[in-house]
């Protein structure tokens, strides 16, 4: 079966098709290029992953979102590991505070923060289960894209080794309980329940359940009228702010059941000289038409070992580790955010949208703000 939607207009995904993958690896490798570098965001379709397995995660996380708070406490975020709970409070574009809870989960056994069988049956098989499929998709797509490079063919799983004690491959859960936010219908506005998130990792596979068409792009490729602005890692980052009237609308995708839907961050893209798109994103709010309920996704994070040397052929030749790019993304980023707090406070409090001043301990930000 021939891999679909490989002409697209610049604001639509293209659909990789994984399958048959040994025969068809020359033409997978093809499109995959042209997806990173129009957009750094498509769908994976014949991925492996059955959709009862997918739907067990979500099962699975809803069923851990769903315990009593002193519960979950047991398994606070420990941000060095980058795993745990946390429950949080985001500021959602019309200003609104909207709760959120995550959990992120680790291939290490840290037995402190992995959810154990007395408190929920089956949550470590299961997802120690899901994990290594998502890891499986993810080293056919890196090792396509690194012969798109010119890298070995093993370059990426090298680089994303999970049996590394420094590897940072990352399961992340989200949930939004039910929100009295307005929908898109009723504000007129083209709200979001999360901030814009930037993507420093190398690869992000988003999964979503049927009918929570809940992720929005807010840079799908430079178009006419688009600005950019510097993004963390010293690079351009486009941008297609709502605020700019020459250019286009946020793009709110809507994969289908069994679609993936795929992310290029900031350390591929600093790989490829910048020939990838890393571009942002963002939880939207419900449209009228859609589920009102509370809300689910969940993310593979594919981040390069920490002590890997991330460098480029031409472009970025100096040499830098993985670790050291994270705590220089994430510092600038927690700069820039506070800036952004500071500069615009009196305009939200004078607007009566702000009731309270919003948390801004930096450990949490940092962690959330970073997919």
């Amino acid at each position: 079966m021939p891999a679909s939607n490989n002409t697209c207009n610049r604001n639509e995904f293209m659909t990789i098709d994984l399958s048959d993958f040994n025969n068809r690896r020359h033409e997978i490798v093809q499109h995959l290029m042209k997806a990173c570098t129009d957009h750094g965001f498509f769908y994976v379709i014949n991925h492996g992953i059955k959709t009862e397995d997918i739907n067990s995660m979500f099962s699975t996380s809803e069923t851990f979102f769903g315990l009593p708070d002193n519960i979950k406490e047991k398994y606070p975020l420990d941000t060095y590991q980058n795993t745990g709970w946390e429950k949080l409070t985001e500021m959602d574009s019309c200003g609104t505070e909207i709760p959120k809870e995550s959990m992120q989960l680790t291939f290490h056994d840290i037995p402190d923060h992995w959810p154990a069988n007395e408190d929920i049956p089956g949550f470590q098989n299961a997802t120690n289960d899901f994990m290594h499929q998502c890891n499986t998709v993810s080293y056919q797509l890196l090792s396509c894209l690194a012969t798109g490079l010119g890298f070995p063919e093993d370059f990426f799983a090298r680089c994303h080794d999970i049996t590394q004690p420094d590897n940072l491959n990352t399961l992340k859960c989200l949930y939004y309980p039910s929100s009295t936010s307005p929908s898109y219908s009723q504000s007129g506005h083209n709200n979001s329940w999360s901030g814009k998130n930037i993507d420093i990792n190398t690869l992000t596979l988003f999964f979503q359940p049927p009918g929570q068409n809940q992720f929005e792009v807010t840079a799908p490729g430079l178009a006419p009228g688009s600005t950019s602005t510097p993004n963390l890692t010293g690079r351009t980052r486009l941008s297609t702010e709502p605020g700019n009237p020459r250019a286009p609308r946020n793009n709110n995708h809507r994969p289908q059941q069994d679609q993936i839907v795929c992310s290029i961050g900031d350390m591929i893209a600093r790989w490829s000289d910048d020939r990838f798109k890393s571009s942002l994103y963002r939880i939207s709010v419900p449209r009228s038409d859609e589920l009102l309920g509370s809300r689910q996704c969940i993310q593979y994070c594919n981040k390069a070992n920490k002590s890997t040397i991330i460098q480029g052929q031409s472009k970025y030749k100096e040499p830098i580790t993985a670790g050291e790019l994270i705590m220089m993304a994430m510092e600038r980023e927690y700069k820039a955010a506070m800036q952004s707090i500071k500069a615009n406070r009196a305009a939200i409090e004078s607007s009566g949208m702000l009731k309270r001043s919003p948390s801004c301990d930096k450990g949490s930000f940092l962690m959330n703000i970073m997919a």
